[in-house]
């Protein structure tokens, strides 16, 4: 009886987790950014082994930001006039052949017939494709996400989508260390990164993770295709540049949502320390498993908070929790910036990713709360390009500043302008500061 009790008290607080179609969208949301995150941990890796190069690192967020930007611009527009399920299907089987051409390009094989200008080149291209999936997909799945569920009950429907992403961003990243670790002692041939940074060889690892990627990605085309197919909520035609500046222009009037993604952008944007832990592996000589530990961290700190949100619930001030949560973002990236060790290293990444978690679900949340149903591809082409201009762009930040400044510097240089930017905002983001949930539900 108190089993019974019990669980109906957590499926009455979490209304979502009993819609079937809700669940596939769930296991889609898992899986791509398992997939995703762990081919983001192996490419740098990758190209830090083959380089020895922060630069190299930080032209990859270039690569990917560019066609992400671009095609936002379009993306939105184009969502909102089309089937979401459908274009949730077009993109990932792109990023089937996207995980195809990536495990092709890290066999040894492959390697040694283009060489390493060549595979760095199609790396690169590989990468710039990839930008222009995440320009349509995410639209995609925001806009199916708001038809998945009522209204009422899309503060649950984004911690759990949050917890998805969290959980795949933690699992991916951990996969590779292990993979790397389990194959390398398989093969006889164990790779260090601190001992071969530089090298012109084939990773065992990074092959693996390629495979499993796309093994990953093909097998998520089954929850995808049990959704069904949803209305076109918008079909009325309109002129390409109005669509266009119609999301624009329904994000600069709402003020608490501008604010939340400008504070989103500029704390990623400066706090994007993930991009140097290669160079900063190596420079601490930590190994391979090691590297996707810390890689991971963010993520475990992630769920850590959003376990904690599932039952305590941000139902009051989330703008004031947000900003707080920001500063200690950027705090935290300091004290990683200073660490000297695993274990410091771990709780300063850790306690960024439980601080970095509060932001993505009140971000997640007014956009959610905020947008009319006819406008959501266009509001969140316009959030991926936010996004992505933070993620990406950070990344390039990090490499560029990093080639500049070393990359202990960079990181804490990076930490502090985070700080800067969330007083900026506090002391201009009035309606930020004072949104209310209930107000809009």
């Amino acid at each position: 009886m108190a089993n019974n009790t019990s669980s109906g008290g957590f499926f009455q607080k979490n209304p979502v987790l009993k819609n079937r179609e809700f669940i596939c969208f769930l296991i889609f949301r898992f899986g791509i950014y398992f997939a995703l995150n762990l081919q983001s941990t192996a490419i740098y890796y990758w190209v830090y082994h083959l380089t020895g190069s922060n630069l190299k690192m930080g032209l990859i967020g270039l690569a990917e930001v560019i066609p992400a930007i671009v095609f936002s611009m379009f993306s939105g527009h184009f969502v909102d006039l089309h089937e979401k399920k459908k274009m949730l299907l077009t993109c990932l089987i792109g990023y089937v052949f996207l995980g195809g051409g990536l495990f092709f390009l890290s066999t040894g094989f492959s390697l040694n017939r283009l060489g390493l200008d060549w595979t760095l080149n199609l790396i690169f291209a590989l990468i710039f494709f990839g930008g222009v999936l995440r320009a349509f997909i995410s639209p995609a799945a925001f806009a199916l996400l708001g038809q998945l569920t009522p209204r009422e009950h899309y503060p649950n429907a984004t911690s759990w989508s949050s917890m998805a992403f969290k959980v795949g961003s933690v699992v991916g990243p951990l996969s590779f260390g292990a993979i790397n670790a389990i194959m390398g002692l398989m093969s006889g041939n164990p790779v260090d990164m601190v001992r071969t940074s530089g090298s012109v060889t084939a990773i065992e690892g990074v092959t693996g993770s390629m495979f499993l990627i796309f093994a990953m990605e093909a097998l998520l085309l089954i929850p995808v295709c049990i959704i069904k197919a949803k209305p076109i909520l918008k079909k009325a035609k309109e002129p390409v540049m109005q669509s266009l500046s119609l999301g624009v222009k329904f994000i600069m009037k709402t003020p608490a949502l501008l604010g939340a993604q400008a504070l989103d952008m500029f704390t990623v944007l400066f706090g994007g320390a993930v991009a140097l832990l290669p160079a900063f592996v190596e420079i601490h000589r930590m190994t391979e498993t090691e590297y996707g530990f810390l890689r991971a961290a963010p993520g475990i700190g992630s769920i850590l908070t959003l376990i904690l949100l599932a039952y305590l619930p941000l139902n009051t001030n989330p703008g004031k929790k947000l900003l707080w949560c920001c500063a200690g973002f950027g705090l935290s990236i300091i004290v990683f910036g200073f660490s000297r060790d695993i274990y410091l290293a771990s709780v300063a990444l850790i306690a960024s990713g439980m601080f970095d978690a509060v932001s993505v679900v009140v971000r997640g949340t007014i956009l959610q709360l905020v947008t009319p149903d006819e406008m959501r591809g266009r509001v969140a082409a316009v959030n991926t390009m936010f996004v992505s201009s933070s993620n990406e762009l950070g990344d390039f930040e990090s490499g560029v500043m990093a080639h500049w400044l070393g990359t202990i510097r960079a990181i804490i240089v990076g930490g502090c302008l985070t700080l800067g930017v969330v007083g900026l905002i506090s002391a201009r983001a009035k309606e930020l500061r004072r949104f209310d949930y209930k107000k809009y539900s």
